[in-house]
């Protein structure tokens, strides 16, 4: 196959892309005033979101919610611990706690924390050793201890995007939504990215909405920033922008004859905004004009941060350039890379080390740069960890009880929302379904889930979610 007929399909993928984003700001394809008109449906929090999503599922108790008895009762079952105490109300019965693991085994036996816990700043609130710098910002995070999923597989990698069971069938994910609901904020740039590898789960984003709101998957190389994202030859801007006025001038015409043709405006569209993107894309991802202060601080220049590093610098720059939602992938790839069956220390040494320098720094970053109110961070991932052993030295998939946080536009920074119990088994105050994050962001972002539905498509009462707000300012 030439490759002319892959630049093809990538144009017409322009197409939907350029027909999602700018059309319905124009009035196109807004039939019975069934799709969204890009505005918020009430006044917004924030412009943009950073969607950080740590694949494979990493471990709460090693993370954000320290359990100090795992270690006091390391290597007894939980039969034999005062958590199996029925008579005691200040007690979890056992009954609650001797069920399976998210893969269906019994993990009884309680596995030491292999790292250990500091309070730091003014909320005094404890964070892994294995985070050194994030423990910096930790006045900016509210951190959710409270968490619950059912997928008990990897799939609930797709499950947290989408707030759907790998199962249940296609839907969209809430980068989609957002992309759905809200209009651009920068006609030079997609309003959906994605950053890293996403191997293992669906990357079909868009789904029943159409590929006009799948995510534009970028890479952080100015010279290659964008699969066809270059002409097959060499133009220089002059004779580009020559093409680009006669496709106006001739368009002009056909317009004139046919002014509400919505697939005519979308393909011209789409063209325009491919010219564009080849000029802005490469620009957005290109450091040479960052200070060096700003490169160290991100770790661009220390071997084991420089990959997310990167893509913690190119999120802010393109958050800066007013895209809409960017969504960063760690360790994808099968599995993902934090899923620690075994060697958990050293599997988590070796990722937190990857990504605490360069998230911290976006954090400063952003807050810096007067961004972090405008702008929603979210870390994540698909589940956590048993706090019974798996084999010697690892932890299995847990889907009753894990952490997540959130910083930046509108939320309170410096506390903890939600607990699990005391061996970080079951989350037991203040549960949230993944969803409730989902309604958290679009609240902030000013968009109603409900309002978001289409005919044919009647979404489930968990899909909504219910908005966090004990942690909203």
């Amino acid at each position: 196959m030439s490759l002319l007929q892959p630049r093809r399909s990538f144009l017409s993928g322009f197409a939907s892309l350029a027909l999602g984003a700018m059309l319905h700001r124009d009035g196109f394809g807004a039939e019975g005033g069934t799709h969204p008109d890009g505005r918020p449906h009430f006044a917004p929090k924030v412009k943009s979101v950073i969607w950080l999503f740590m694949n494979g599922g990493m471990s709460h108790m090693e993370s954000f919610d320290p359990k100090p008895m795992l270690t006091k009762y390391a290597g007894k079952t939980i039969a034999e611990t005062p958590f199996a105490d029925t008579q005691n109300p200040k007690r979890l019965a056992i009954e609650r706690l001797v069920v399976p693991d998210g893969n269906g085994n019994q993990r009884n036996v309680l596995y030491p924390l292999q790292v250990g816990f500091q309070k730091h700043g003014e909320s005094g609130i404890e964070i892994s050793d294995w985070f050194p710098h994030l423990a910096r910002q930790v006045d900016r995070l509210a951190i959710v201890r409270s968490m619950w999923t059912t997928d008990s597989n990897h799939g609930a990698q797709t499950q947290f995007h989408s707030g759907r069971h790998q199962n249940d069938g296609d839907f969209p994910n809430l980068g989609a939504w957002v992309h759905y609901g809200l209009g651009s904020l920068n006609d030079d740039l997609p309003q959906y990215i994605s950053l890293g590898n996403r191997e293992y789960w669906n990357k079909k984003d868009g789904h029943y909405l159409g590929p006009a709101h799948d995510a534009v998957p970028l890479r952080v190389d100015p010279a290659n920033p964008l699969d066809f994202g270059r002409p097959e030859r060499p133009f220089s801007p002059q004779a580009q922008a020559v093409g680009i006025d006669l496709l106006k001038q001739l368009s002009a015409v056909r317009t004139a004859e046919s002014p509400r043709d919505a697939a005519l405006a979308a393909r011209v569209a789409s063209y325009e905004l491919a010219f564009r993107m080849q000029q802005s894309i490469p620009e957005a991802v290109d450091f040479s004009k960052e200070t060096p202060e700003t490169q160290a601080l991100y770790g661009i220049d220390v071997p084991h941060c420089r990959p997310f590093a990167t893509q913690m610098l190119a999120a802010r720059r393109l958050v800066e350039r007013g895209v809409r939602f960017i969504q960063v992938q760690h360790g994808a790839g099968g599995a993902g890379s934090w899923d620690a069956h075994g060697g958990l220390k050293s599997n988590h040494e070796t990722n937190t080390r990857a990504v605490d320098q360069p998230v911290a720094a976006l954090l400063e970053d952003l807050s810096r740069r007067g961004l972090l109110e405008e702008t929603l961070v979210v870390f994540a991932t698909e589940f956590g960890r048993t706090p019974g052993s798996q084999g010697s030295d690892g932890r299995d998939h847990h889907i009753f009880g894990f952490s997540v946080w959130m910083a930046g536009g509108g939320i309170k920074g410096g506390m903890v929302h939600g607990a699990t119990d005391e061996i970080g088994f079951h989350a037991v105050e203040n549960r949230h379904y993944v969803t409730d994050i989902h309604a958290t962001i679009l609240k902030q972002l000013g968009l109603d889930s409900r309002k978001l539905e289409i005919p044919g498509r009647k979404r489930l009462e968990i899909d909504h979610g219910v908005p966090i707000d004990a942690i909203l300012a």
